[in-house]
């Protein structure tokens, strides 16, 4: 049976320090192990659109800037899934 793993993060905001302290570090440490089939990182915007559906733009910047701190601390698109919830 294959290893899969779905984790992810809701787009309210750049993501910092804290973050990458507990759980992006570990995500790479876990898409460069080898050891699951398949990882899938989920950029969770379902929620952050309903609660901002008057300011959808604020939730596609916070998309933008999410997907971006994912590549700048190592996450490969080559090895993991990056997907947006709603497309």
């Amino acid at each position: 049976m294959a290893k899969i793993i779905l984790t992810g993060d809701r787009p309210t905001g750049r993501l910092h320090v804290g973050h990458y302290v507990g759980s992006l570090r570990r995500r790479v440490e876990l898409q460069n192990s080898g050891e699951f089939d398949k990882i899938y990182i989920m950029i969770a915007d379902a929620q952050a659109l309903t609660d901002n559906a008057d300011n959808p733009e604020k939730v596609r910047q916070n998309i933008v800037e999410v997907a971006l701190d994912y590549l700048s601390c190592g996450l490969d698109p080559e090895k993991s899934t990056l997907f947006i919830q709603s497309i």
